[in-house]
């Protein structure tokens, strides 16, 4: 099934960590949450392990606040056990139970596979195995589509190629500075899956330029890197456009992306967002970067070749 998206959903990786029950740290932290499924986005993106459960913990203070149109609002992932790593057809089903428990919500219009890194693909798709988990929750109707949500471009192509999925969800490998996940976005489109891209701006380095510590991918990023982004940020400079918004909009025009995921943190950063989407990028800046030749990321997948 094509889910209805919008071009950007938010993402809560860090939304309520460190807050605790009944806080007035957790008070605030919940406000923001009613804003983020208030919004003019379709869909905020959590997960079961994210912020140790507190993100859907919020997220689920937030709905009950806000009414049952926010609970259409939210989407999630299933993850392995915290503590021995398992990720079979049994800890799908108790992940999700976790989730919905949380938010407070019997169903979900979207449940992703989250880094399935605890076992092997075989597993993964075997009898008894997570996916099996998956397709029984949808069956059921507990969940209305499947996705799978990682980022090793080798690994991700199976599970497309399995035609279990309805969505995919990749970080950090479809941007202005690596591009290893435009085959695996192709392949998915053709299947008619949903589309989500997250990460746009690299973890780090396309949002805060070249400087000392930018990271990209979870990576110190390297001179060689640095030198490429600066180049790029001088095209930027030159038709007086801002670096994260070529980065967001390079995501955002593609034809092979449904949806952006991007990070909010903030009503602050909730607001630039919405800024950087609705800034024009003149067209010569596409050519420019073109120009630029591919960039030396710092993504490095052959271990899952």
């Amino acid at each position: 099934m094509t889910l209805n998206v919008s071009p950007l959903t938010l993402g809560t990786s860090g939304l309520g960590r460190d807050t605790s029950p009944g806080s007035a740290e957790e008070e605030a932290v919940v406000a923001f949450a009613e804003q983020l499924v208030a919004s003019s986005h379709a869909f905020v993106d959590t997960s079961n392990n994210y912020a140790a459960g507190r993100s859907e913990a919020v997220l689920g203070l937030a709905i009950a606040r806000t009414g049952a149109e926010a609970a259409t609002r939210v989407i999630s992932k299933v993850d392995c056990d915290p503590e021995s790593g398992a990720f079979d057809r049994d800890r799908v089903l108790r992940s999700f139970d976790e989730t919905s428990a949380r938010l407070g919500v019997e169903r979900l219009p979207l449940l992703h596979l989250h880094d399935p890194y605890t076992v092997t693909f075989d597993e993964a798709i075997g009898r008894g195995g997570a996916v099996e988990g998956l397709i029984e929750l949808r069956e059921s109707g507990r969940v209305d589509a499947i996705g799978v949500a990682a980022g090793p471009i080798p690994l991700m192509a199976r599970y497309v190629a399995t035609g279990v999925f309805d969505a995919v969800l990749i970080h950090n490998r479809f941007t202005v500075v690596d591009r290893s996940a435009e085959p695996v976005f192709a392949d998915a489109r053709e299947r008619g899956m949903t589309v989500f891209n997250a990460a746009p701006y690299g973890a780090g380095i396309l949002a805060t330029g070249a400087r000392e510590g930018a990271m990209y991918g979870y990576r110190p990023a390297t001179p060689e890197l640095q030198e490429w982004v600066s180049r790029l940020e001088r095209v930027c400079a030159a038709h007086g456009v801002a670096l994260p918004a070529v980065a967001l909009h390079f995501s955002m025009r593609s034809p092979l992306v449904d949806s952006t995921v991007v990070g909010i943190s903030s009503a602050r950063r909730l607001a630039q967002l919405d800024e950087l989407a609705a800034a024009p990028i003149p067209e010569d800046v596409w050519h420019e970067l073109e120009a630029l030749g591919p960039a030396p990321s710092t993504i490095d997948d052959s271990a899952y070749a």
